[in-house]
């Protein structure tokens, strides 16, 4: 104390100003604005010191011994089944690496659903800080007309795991999205973010009404009502669109789904018209044309020859519907088609599917327009894989593109049901405004 002292005194006699100086910087800052500095005691160093000692209370420091324990980590990771997907291989890309999980996963019978049927299942992992898994839970729609979705839960039980199969309700909302035409339809929907689903629905509704090839100008626009479908909170696929609008050439086009009790759900124009047509534009829920109707120069043979139908560019394995209501008349392999299906429709129509991978009908089965009937593949003669698609009437073959402009004629909706449809109706306009205002990115 008395050394200290002794340089306090020494540094104000050599700097007074200094000290002066930045004590009132120091008190400034405090925010006083007035002070005084009394003369140190020459007998500074004289002054007792008194010491004091107080107890401290460790009631305190005993509550923070729970800390002494970790507390639990737990990481989430999500992903998607994949088709080439193995119990290992999914567990590593959610981060899992536990051989008793694996082994357990490859051996229980309820636990195996994770990897059997479609793909795209959702799935969710936790794990703890040495990557055990904790649970797993995996959602999937078990059909595409399903009003329900099943749920796959794993979790660890004392020294091993068990498994469970549920079902679960889905969770709907409603979505808008609005969109500009620069180039294309598709380039439009992608533009606006608008899901693949959707956008071949809405292809599909206005397919009769708009050829998307031909009629399209820059400038026309559109806008959409639909449903997102959740699980748990997340989202498991798109539902149904609901409504509609596509302004072509300045003429605006509008549907909206309703249900009218007693009878199936259908589309219908703001009059009440049905918009129900004998065919679908296409086999194909998303597909692009590599190859139109009429002559061409074969890939295979060489030389110009007919081609008498469209062929559609699509990985193996999309999915193949069938474009109208009918009987199948054949399935199964045929020369240069490879495998290949045939449809007999009403008035002696026909529409031919060839080149499939994987055929899942049979002859004389009857099929619903959109059902699916096969997958895209390169069998018989092809340079790659794709759908070649065929419209006959008579025997006598016609350009594919045309056939959703022909046939139709769904009942509108009945007079009972029209004070429901006008409700519904105006609900859709005004969803409908709301979505044409929302600006999305433009495709160019």
């Amino acid at each position: 104390m008395n050394e200290l002292a002794r340089q306090i005194r020494s540094t104000l006699n050599k700097h007074p100003k200094r000290v002066m100086a930045g004590l009132g910087a120091v008190l400034l800052g405090t925010g006083v604005t007035a002070f005084g500095i009394a003369p140190l005691d020459a007998d500074i160093d004289q002054m007792p010191v008194r010491q004091l000692i107080e107890p401290v209370q460790l009631t305190a420091w005993s509550a923070q011994s729970s800390l002494e324990a970790p507390v639990p980590f737990i990481l989430f990771r999500s992903d998607v089944t994949r088709r080439d997907d193995t119990v290992q291989s999914l567990l590593q890309r959610l981060g899992v690496n536990d051989a008793q999980a694996q082994q357990f996963l490859r051996r229980d019978t309820t636990a195996a659903e994770l990897l059997r049927g479609r793909a795209g299942k959702l799935v969710r992992a936790e794990t703890n800080d040495d990557q055990q898994l904790v649970r797993l839970t995996a959602r999937w729609i078990a059909n595409d007309n399903a009003d329900h979705y099943q749920r796959l839960v794993i979790e660890r039980q004392g020294e091993g795991f068990e498994a469970r199969l549920e079902k679960g309700e889905f969770t709907s909302s409603v979505r808008l999205s609005s969109g500009t035409i620069r180039t294309s339809l598709f380039a439009a929907t992608d533009a606006a973010r608008l899901p693949d689903s959707i956008a071949s629905q809405l292809a599909d509704l206005f397919s009769a009404e708009i050829d998307f090839r031909r009629d399209l100008r820059a400038g026309d626009t559109f806008s959409v009502v639909y449903e997102a479908l959740e699980a748990d909170g997340e989202l498991l696929r798109y539902g149904r669109l609901l409504s509609a609008e596509f302004v072509n050439k300045g003429k605006a086009h509008q549907v909206l789904w309703f249900e009218e009790p007693g009878k199936k759900g259908a589309y219908y124009t703001f009059e009440g018209e049905s918009t129900r047509r004998a065919f679908l534009a296409s086999p194909l829920a998303f597909s692009r044309i590599s190859s139109g109707y009429g002559m061409r120069f074969h890939p295979v043979h060489g030389g110009q020859r007919p081609h008498l139908g469209v062929d559609y560019a699509a990985p193996t394995g999309t999915p193949v519907r069938t474009v109208g209501d009918g009987v199948v008349q054949f399935a199964g392999w045929q020369r240069g088609y490879g495998n290949v299906v045939y449809i007999q429709h009403r008035q002696d129509k026909v529409t031919v599917y060839a080149h499939l991978h994987r055929i899942d009908v049979r002859k004389g089965q009857r099929v619903e327009q959109g059902q699916l009937i096969g997958q895209v593949g390169c069998t018989g003669v092809c340079t790659g894989p794709h759908l070649h698609f065929e419209y006959r009437v008579r025997g006598e073959h016609r350009d594919p593109l045309i056939i959703a402009r022909e046939g139709g004629g769904g009942e509108p909706v009945s007079a009972k049901a029209r004070p429901a449809f006008d409700a519904a109706a105006q609900a859709m306009r005004l969803k409908l405004a709301s979505a044409s205002t929302i600006v999305q990115a433009s495709a160019d």
